[in-house]
């Protein structure tokens, strides 16, 4: 198991994981906003942190918003830098094409992820070494035996 990281944080709600193992912890809205079929509305939470260098912190939509009432989280995963010290807003859009959804403050409307990140050198070349997948993009894996498109 890796060891513990600490991220000091302001918030009068601060995130749980709902179960031990969990990658990320809820986050929950902190005001009321109704959202019509395809309409977006940016939720505050609350949540200040302070990560330490070399970690960032991904906001991404819960599974069970997303597959019972067609919420998901606009721009997903939403990135929180190091350096960020405002508050993180989740930005929530509703798919649903027929129904409303409301949010309350106290709902879990998103969740929080932190990860280790390298940091990275780009290191300009000519060329690149050849990989199984080359230059294939979108769709260039196929489907799966019986699919109809």
């Amino acid at each position: 198991m890796m060891d513990s990281v600490d991220v000091p944080i302001i918030s009068a709600h601060v995130p749980v994981y709902a179960h031990p193992g969990d990658a990320g912890a809820d986050l929950v809205a902190t005001e009321s906003a109704h959202l019509e079929p395809g309409e977006r509305a940016q939720i505050g939470t609350g949540v200040r942190i302070a990560l330490p260098d070399g970690y960032v912190a991904f906001v991404v939509p819960r599974s069970g918003l997303a597959a019972k009432h067609g919420i998901t989280v606009l721009n997903s995963p939403g990135t929180v830098d190091a350096g960020y010290r405002g508050e993180i807003k989740v930005t929530l859009l509703n798919t649903d094409a027929a129904n409303a959804f409301d949010v309350a403050p106290g709902d879990r409307i998103a969740q929080l992820i932190i990860m280790a990140l390298p940091r990275v050198t780009f290191l300009p070349v000519e060329t690149l070494p050849d990989s199984a997948r080359g230059e294939g993009g979108f769709g260039s894996t196929g489907y799966t035996t019986g699919h109809t498109a």
